[in-house]
């Protein structure tokens, strides 16, 4: 009996729910059919569909005061194109590549890996995603590879590199030949409106907080390592680092920058000198986004137990060190969130569209033993 009363009290709540998915759906499909479509815009403005699809498209013949009445019709009848209908009509594919850094450790891993789920994600799309190696130390070979690539094969590119005249050129003469092209973690300032990431100094001032709460008054040093200070996003999380600490933890000292450029013999050298010149140590912050290296050469060194440590960027090895106690926190950035906004940006801009700021803004988040 108590069955059955159940059964009838599950039918009928998915009856409502039915009814209420049924409401939805004709509401929706209402809206759908109440939008203008190319005939509207055409007879709004006075011209044959065939201008309206040559204008929407962009293609050439149509003379400018023709395409201002079919923009102003587009403005006050509402018009929202469907690109994805639009797209499938004329076969429009996409091949988005991702140009990474040579040098890597695991946080490059987390993003290739991300990439290649992009190809399932975004496969209703047409849209194929890869990845391509730079010498990221290299601004001319950089420029080089950018050269290389042509609209007839990539719609555009996202660029993992540091900040430079020859890369902001090569990325200039990118666009002019019609490839999209936007900044991928390391921000280009000629390009900010694009590029996907998280604020870095506000990264770094959150490093700050961390160390100078964690500190508990204690007067000492923070030692702040990096793999090089050359990239803006190193240097942006270091401004956003000092100006925090110097202004709510005056009893702490950041010590001056040291850069590994990625080699674990220069690393274990530099950070044992630091150690051993600096007795007063209370944290360490490694400001670059790979921590594997420098955590695991202090780990190694008696007495840096009692240290405080905070890293950048969520991998497998930070995972283990914040559950095995060796860690204190990474501050983070999703990097499945990172190649997802990429994608959309880039088909935005292909699109001719604008990305919604809401949607693609990378937050900076806070990862402790606790919270992964």
């Amino acid at each position: 009996m108590q069955y059955f009363e159940a059964s009838s009290k599950a039918a009928i709540v998915a009856e409502q729910g039915s009814d209420k998915f049924m409401k939805f759906a004709l509401i929706n499909a209402k809206d759908i059919m109440q939008r203008p479509t190319t005939k509207d815009l055409a007879k709004a403005a006075g011209v044959s569909r065939a201008t309206v699809d040559r204008v929407l498209n962009n293609r050439e013949g149509v003379k400018k005061h023709t395409v201002d009445r079919v923009n102003k019709a587009i403005e006050e009848l509402g018009f929202v194109r469907n690109i994805q209908a639009a797209n499938l009509a004329r076969s429009q594919r996409y091949r988005f590549v991702f140009a990474l850094p040579r040098s890597g450790d695991l946080f490059l891993e987390e993003i290739i890996r991300h990439i290649n789920e992009a190809n399932e994600t975004f496969a209703a799309d047409l849209i194929w995603c890869d990845a391509e190696h730079i010498n990221e130390n290299d601004p001319h070979s950089i420029s080089a590879f950018l050269a290389t690539l042509d609209a007839s094969e990539t719609t555009g590119v996202a660029i993992m590199a540091p900040e430079s005249p020859q890369v902001r050129d090569a990325i200039y003469r990118l666009q002019q030949r019609g490839v999209a092209a936007l900044p991928f973690i390391a921000d280009q300032s000629s390009m900010e409106e694009h590029w996907v990431g998280t604020n870095h100094t506000a990264a770094g001032a959150t490093a700050a907080t961390l160390i100078g709460r964690f500190s508990a008054r204690a007067h000492g040093a923070v030692l702040v390592i990096s793999e090089s200070m050359r990239s803006r996003d190193s240097l942006e999380r270091r401004i956003g680092f000092d100006a925090e600490l110097n202004r709510y933890f005056p009893h702490l000292t950041a010590l001056p920058s040291l850069e590994t450029y990625g080699d674990e013999a220069r690393a274990e050298q530099v950070i044992q000198n630091a150690l051993k010149n600096n007795p007063d140590l209370v944290g360490v912050y490694i400001l670059s986004s790979e921590a594997r290296i420098p955590l695991t050469i202090l780990n190694g060194i008696g007495g840096t137990s009692s240290l405080i440590k905070i890293v950048h960027e969520r991998t497998p090895f930070t995972e283990t060190a914040l559950r095995e106690g060796k860690l204190d926190a990474v501050i983070a950035q999703d990097p499945g969130h990172l190649v997802r906004s990429a994608v959309r940006k880039l088909k935005a801009i292909t699109d001719k569209r604008v990305a919604k700021g809401s949607q693609e803004r990378i937050r900076v988040e806070v990862l402790m033993r606790t919270n992964i």
